[in-house]
């Protein structure tokens, strides 16, 4: 069986291709979006989703989140005494996922399609295969982001032809495809995008804005249950402003009262450098592709973030008119990898639909210059694959060593588009052995290969006899040898996952303790004993006595957070 799964920042979702179409598959809670939450409880089990969210503001230094930006690198995520890398805690998430699909299916789930933005680099994209490895799927592909959400979009328009763009603002990363779809073959014409831009980071705005306007210290970015807190009422603040015209912010700490008010134009001026930096990657891409904006048929939102109006706005003033929303954001990537996983296998309802991707950057070598003095200038960059070139696709190029009494020739490869390789991203060095002779016998062939995964491999081979060497990457930071796959492997086996079956109740005890900690004076004691009070129920191990104490908890919950979201120093009753 294989699904499709959008692994997300913020949140992650997995899909299958049944009976024709595709399907979003709920997890144990009912709800199709999965929180791309790690939290690590105090009996050591780690929970996923929902219930770890809600651990996010009472227990930051156990919970994290929007660990995706992360991928590829080393850095170490601290939970508790243990420290994770990204695709550790991204393959816990897909574990979660893949346990969802096959309670839901029936059957074993060992394969998967999995999502990656478009403009993923090399390193970030071994990565998530690398998480796919340890969460015991076979990752049949990676698909871009954007060219999974035209798939959504495209077998709605198989019999048409068109030119659209997808513009796909998810949690944390932006990604900007050019589409064209004519007679059954959706072809990918250009993509760019921003690694570094999302949801989270119109959030941060509002944080900064908050600290700004409460003209806060360090101390307070200092406390992570303060920072937390914020965040969460940021992102709330976020949310109301995309169907009222004012939202509050406000938070107490200690004696301290701290509030913000903001409407929907003080909202868009501050974040006018964020809506600045999203016009960029689509005036590329439009370039790349040779068209203008209005020679588009369709523009199709993808991403959580474009349901904030101004977005929408800023994609309607620049295309003069409305995008197209037919299709949830948030899932539409996730049943585009659904219908990828059709394709793969082969699924009659999909037997005339063929599509093809691009390169989001160039690759190419680092290469001296000669001035006409007879000096070199070091350090530039030479593409063999120019970006947006249609893959899989394999280049070639010849190289000559500078000197004649060289034997060694260093290939120093580099993804990115800046003349110099000091303004690009390094992906890796190998050494060739030179035979003897002239600089002109010494030439060697430079083959670049990459693949519909976005994986590239390179080739060398010396023009005059000798053997072919192919890239060792060394030194990037996010690259997993099998030994350390193999090692995390069985290191995350020896964690206890939370009952899936369980994880509900689980869910409702964190959101108690998080309403607890945001309010205060009676009501807080009251919902203190209603929380001890479902976990007297819980110890019961007594199905009929939990479903009671379940359905009386979740309504006090419910009515707590109605009655006091926008006052959590209030003493009314519960």
């Amino acid at each position: 069986m294989i699904v499709g799964i959008d692994l997300g920042t913020t949140n992650s979702l997995i899909s299958v291709w049944e009976n024709g179409a595709a399907r979003l598959i709920p997890n144990s809670l009912g709800e199709v979006l999965t929180p791309s939450c790690i939290s690590i409880d105090e009996d050591g089990s780690i929970l996923v989703g929902r219930a770890a969210r809600e651990r996010l503001q009472t227990h930051p230094d156990r919970s994290a989140a929007a660990f995706k930006r992360h991928m590829g690198s080393d850095k170490q995520i601290t939970l508790g005494k243990r420290a994770f890398r990204a695709e550790e805690l991204s393959a816990l998430i897909l574990r979660a996922l893949k346990e969802d699909a096959e309670a839901a299916l029936g059957q074993p789930v060992t394969e998967a399609i999995i999502t990656v933005p478009a403009y993923f680099s090399d390193a970030q994209r071994k990565a998530t295969r690398a998480a796919g490895q340890l969460a015991g799927l076979k990752v049949e592909r990676l698909l871009n982001e954007p060219t999974a959400a035209a798939l959504a979009y495209g077998i709605h328009l198989r019999d048409s032809e068109s030119k659209f763009l997808v513009f796909d603002l998810g949690g944390g990363t932006f990604d900007v495809s050019v589409l064209d779809l004519f007679e059954n073959v959706m072809e990918v014409r250009a993509s760019a995008g921003d690694n570094f831009l999302g949801g989270e980071d119109f959030v941060n705005s509002l944080v900064d804005q908050f600290f700004e306007h409460n003209k806060l210290d360090k101390r307070y970015r200092d406390n992570a249950h303060f920072m937390q807190r914020l965040t969460a009422q940021a992102e709330a603040a976020k949310r109301e402003l995309s169907t009222a015209p004012r939202a509050l912010i406000l938070l107490t700490e200690g004696a301290h009262n701290l509030s913000m008010e903001l409407d929907e134009a003080s909202f868009e001026s501050l974040c006018a450098p964020l809506l600045a930096r999203l016009r960029q990657p689509v005036e590329r891409a439009l370039r790349d592709a040779n068209l203008a904006g209005a020679q588009l048929d369709n523009i199709v939102l993808a991403g959580g973030a474009t349901r904030m109006p101004l977005v929408r706005r800023m994609v309607a003033r620049m295309f003069g008119r409305f995008p197209a929303c037919d299709i949830n954001p948030d899932d539409v990537v996730a049943l585009g990898a659904a219908v990828q996983a059709g394709l793969k296998s082969k699924d009659a309802a999909l037997d005339e639909v063929v599509m093809t991707d691009v390169s989001p950057y160039s690759l190419g070598v680092e290469v001296s210059m000669q001035y006409d003095s007879g000096g070199h200038s070091l350090g530039h960059f030479d593409p063999v694959i120019e970006r947006n070139t249609v893959v899989p696709v394999s280049r070639v190029k010849v190289y000559y060593p500078v000197q004649d009494q060289q034997t060694i020739l260093e290939i120093n490869v580099f993804q990115g588009e800046a003349r110099m390789v000091s303004d690009n991203i390094k992906l890796g060095t190998l050494n060739v052995q030179l035979p003897p002779g002239t600089r002109e016998d010494k030439a060697v062939n430079v083959r670049f290969t990459y693949d519909v995964n976005g994986l590239l491999q390179v080739d060398v081979t010396p023009l005059k006899g000798g053997e072919s060497t192919l890239l060792v990457i060394e030194g990037n930071p996010g690259m997993m040898s099998q030994q350390e796959i193999a090692e995390c492997l069985a290191s995350l086996s020896q964690l206890k996952i939370h009952p899936r079956d369980r994880i509900d109740m689980r869910t409702l005890v964190a959101r108690g303790e998080r309403l607890y900690q945001q309010l205060r004076g009676s009501v807080r004691d009251r919902l203190s004993l209603e929380i001890t009070r479902f976990e007297g129920g819980l110890n019961t191990q007594d199905k009929r006595i939990i479903d009671a104490a379940a359905r009386h908890f979740l309504e006090v919950l419910d009515d707590v957070e109605h009655q006091h979201a926008g006052n959590p120093f209030g003493d009314a009753d519960l």
